[in-house]
């Protein structure tokens, strides 16, 4: 979240769109109802009519799979009508910078942007440059009125994306897509303000990270970015992503969002150069260009005295990604279908029902010498060689099952959704012989040191070298997290200054700012550095005050970065430093503070430099751009670094009802996306005369329904957690799939019946749930059914095989262009009656 879950009450209106956040986030969805107390509009946009759509003021029903032309046709709106927020995008956005004359967009190239190389589906960058000045500055029209600024090619991109195409291709009837689009547009003036809170429906799609992207330019024209009620808000779908994510969870990624090395960059000084950007612009901050500070103190981090200026801070000790290399979910078990896997450890997971494909993950899980499976209850994962249709003694895979400690049973903390670090002490002792997945990577750690320090080995150094100081004593002690906590903010390794203080070794790092490339200092996750300070464990404060009124509670819990409640809050005010809207200040510049040199009041700002503007007028020389993260200093309306072009466009879905894009006939599915084909693949496409990738640009008639997977409210995850609760297996017993009432009459289907679904991948067994909360779609012309089915279900318990299979055995294998998030929201399947 850009925000924070308290702040969602400040809201005059709340999108809800690829979320059902009244069922999946029920607690948190208090701060809607708050503020739709104080008179905000609640819009709910689903393909089904949810409890989130219940408390809607506007529910518009949409096709899974067409969000892009959705918020395109959102975006031309507000723009047709110039409802936008011009002072915003003047100052905040790249939206006044011209891109050279030879640019082109879909519209012009059937489908695509200018530099696509269809033989390596993939775009050369450089034909989406920006126009520069003899001093390298990208060249702006401050009016934004040339036919080359981002502005306008933007109009001229969603010129296309009128409210009649929108609906074609949606589903939406044409009269709520005004209506949603009327009341949203609304707030792109300084007294109003929006927010979006989206998850899984929104990411998990071929064209995922567009649909983030789509919304972002949305919340930008508006001007809703860096305020109070605004925002771009993920629903985290647990309690910790937000935090597994900070501390690089995926393969790309380091502890707070550095790169991970690659081959190509063997010492530390390219690697740097690389991944540090340089900027022209005179008034940005440019605050990745500490790069080189934040990469040093995690390697002290790392390899702590081990770590020194002549053998580059142990760099060559870090796994280093082939170039090239993909090592994503999707990935991972494509190439353990191909052997290149000898061993796997599945912890805290169950790919055999949470992945896409997931017939295809139980093969491949055959392929392995052994896995290990990390959990608190046995599951589908760990048990995949008794599963259905499986002969254990065809099963080479020896599976070992270490029983872990459930979050209450151990010390530490969860960074939720809106970044707020929150310790969680420990409530029980950990039952049976179940320990912290802390002590069983402590344990995990020695005696792998042991064998490397008895009998030697390829490359032992990154092993042997590890800085280990947790307060253990061996493999099988107890570890202090608080330890790891003061490491992953990091200390002062010697003696040294920063700020023009001395600094002792062994003190915690007050922030970041105070981190050094010299390795003087170290830092577990830059991004963290102010969690545990020489005052205290800031993650634990529990104050419940709030100075300001707007919900920002500056000392319960900690937040990244420094505390920041909201980011980009200095957009939050005008050239002058004053609040947007009055009523609603994030911060605001006060000339009288600091004994008359002036600061910012209210929120951590995003940096402390003064407003752009002096009193008289004139430009502060002082200042910085408010999008500090950003070389530019400014949002990106026009975003150059993605995978799939610089604007989202409507690309429909690998497994769609329609045989064309409405929007481009050459281009059926994203471009850049990722396809996998396997052998049954290769074989069909010889069968039929064609390439492999033919298959992937025509509709199966076998499979005429879209569908999409869903949460409960009963149950977490995969269910492993809750159906081995029998109150809660008893309010949501078995694999169901939701349909329309005439759906079900055209199928001679009744509630409760037993019906077979399937896909391209597989088939399960559901019971049917026949409801109005789908309806049929009208889409080109067409009547088009959708039905939903949830992924919380498994084979494995019950044990009686009551609940059924996971919906994930009918998801396909396909992956973002630029995430790799598998597409499990919107595909293809057939019912039947059994």
């Amino acid at each position: 979240m850009t925000n924070h879950w308290i702040d969602i009450r400040n809201a005059d209106v709340i999108l809800i769109m690829g979320s059902n956040a009244a069922e999946n986030h029920p607690i948190s969805f208090k701060w809607v109802t708050e503020a739709k107390k104080r008179g905000a509009t609640l819009l709910s946009v689903d393909p089904r009519f949810t409890r989130t759509s219940s408390k809607a003021d506007v529910f518009a029903p949409l096709r899974s799979g067409s969000d892009i032309a959705f918020i395109g046709g959102m975006i031309n709106y507000i723009l047709q009508n110039n409802l936008y927020h011009k002072d915003y995008v003047r100052l905040y956005t790249n939206g006044p910078f011209l891109v050279n004359t030879n640019f082109k967009m879909p519209g012009e190239l059937d489908g695509v942007f200018s530099g696509y190389d269809p033989q390596k589906r993939k775009y050369n960058k450089k034909a989406w440059a920006f126009q520069t000045n003899a001093a390298g500055e990208a060249r702006k029209d401050p009016g934004m009125t040339s036919p080359h600024c981002v502005l306008q090619l933007m109009k001229k991109h969603y010129s296309r994306y009128d409210i009649d195409t929108v609906s074609k291709i949606t589903g939406t009837p044409k009269d709520l897509i005004e209506k949603v689009y009327q009341i949203y547009a609304s707030t792109g003036k300084p007294n109003k303000v929006a927010t979006i809170m989206y998850a899984m429906g929104w990411t998990q799609h071929t064209v995922g990270t567009q649909n983030i992207r789509a919304m972002a330019i949305v919340q930008l024209l508006l001007g809703n970015i860096g305020r109070a009620g605004g925002g771009v808000n993920a629903l985290r779908g647990e309690s910790n992503v937000q935090g597994s994510t900070d501390h690089c969870l995926l393969f790309h990624i380091l502890p707070g969002y550095l790169k991970t090395p690659k081959a190509s960059q063997p010492t530390l000084q390219a690697y740097n150069d690389k991944y540090t950007p340089k900027t022209k612009e005179p008034l940005s901050a440019n605050w990745w260009a500490n790069y080189p500070k934040y990469s040093v103190s995690l390697l002290k981090a790392h390899y702590g005295a081990h770590a020194t200026k002549d053998n580059d801070f142990g760099y060559s000790w870090l796994p280093k990604l082939d170039d090239g290399q993909n090592a994503s979910w999707l990935m991972i078990f494509h190439e353990m279908m191909q052997d290149k896997f000898k061993g796997f450890f599945a912890w805290g997971q169950n790919p055999t029902c949470s992945g896409s494909n997931a017939g295809k993950v139980r093969t491949a899980l055959a392929k392995l010498d052994w896995m290990v499976n990390v959990n608190l209850f046995d599951n589908e994962t760990g048990s995949f060689w008794r599963g259905p249709g499986v002969n254990p003694a065809d099963i080479k895979t020896e599976v070992f099952f270490l029983p872990a400690a459930a979050s209450m049973e151990k010390e530490g903390s969860i960074t939720n959704s809106g970044r707020w670090a929150q310790w969680r002490y420990k409530a029980q002792e950990p039952q049976g012989q179940s320990l912290p997945d802390s002590e069983i990577i402590n344990g995990l750690f020695y005696r792998v040191k042991a064998l490397y320090d008895k009998d030697g080995g390829t490359y032992p150094d990154p092993v042997t070298k590890l800085w280990w100081n947790y307060g253990q004593t061996g493999p099988d002690s107890t570890i202090n997290t608080h330890m790891i906590a003061k490491e992953i903010n990091g200390y002062f390794m010697e003696d040294t200054e920063t700020k023009g203080k001395p600094r002792k070794k062994g003190t915690l790092v007050p922030s970041f700012a105070h981190l050094k490339d010299d390795g003087s200092t170290c830092s577990g996750n830059w991004l963290y550095c102010n969690s545990y300070t020489e005052k205290g464990n800031m993650m634990a404060r529990r104050s419940q005050k709030d100075p300001t009124g707007m919900g920002l509670y500056p000392e319960w819990s900690w937040c990244w970065p420094v505390n920041r409640r909201i980011i980009y809050n200095r957009a939050s005010v005008d050239e002058y430093g004053r609040p947007w809207d009055p009523s609603r200040p994030v911060i605001k510049w006060d000339a009288a503070a600091k004994g008359g040199k002036g600061g910012w009041v209210g929120d951590v700002p995003d940096g402390g430099w003064p407003p752009m503007k002096n009193p008289d007028g004139s430009t502060n020389p002082k200042t910085k751009k408010a999008y500090i993260m950003k070389p530019a200093g400014v949002a990106h309306i026009f975003g150059p670094g993605r995978a799939d072009g610089p604007f989202p466009e409507h690309y429909e879905p690998l497994e769609c009802p329609i045989q064309e894009n409405p929007m481009s006939k050459k281009h059926r599915i994203n471009p850049t996306a990722k396809l996998f084909f396997e052998l049954a693949d290769d074989k069909r496409a010889k069968e039929g005369g064609g390439s492999p990738e033919d298959i992937f640009y025509s509709c199966d008639i076998r499979y005429p329904y879209v569908a999409t997977t869903y949460r409960l409210t009963e149950h977490w995850q995969t269910g492993v957690m809750t159906r081995h609760q029998p109150w809660q297996l008893e309010m949501m017993p078995q694999i169901f799939v939701e349909m329309s009432k005439e759906l079900a009459a055209e199928k001679g289907i009744k509630n409760g019946d037993k019906v077979k679904v399937s896909s391209g991948r597989g088939a399960i067994w559901a019971r049917a749930i026949v409801t109005g909360r789908f309806k049929p779609f009208k889409v080109m012309g067409a009547t088009v059914h959708q039905v939903g089915l949830p992924w919380c279900f498994g084979w494995q318990y019950p044990e009686d095989g009551s609940g059924g299979d996971s919906a994930n055995l009918l998801t396909p294998t396909i992956g973002d262009a630029n995430t790799m998030i598998p597409e499990t929201k919107a595909f293809m399947v057939n019912v039947e009656k059994i």
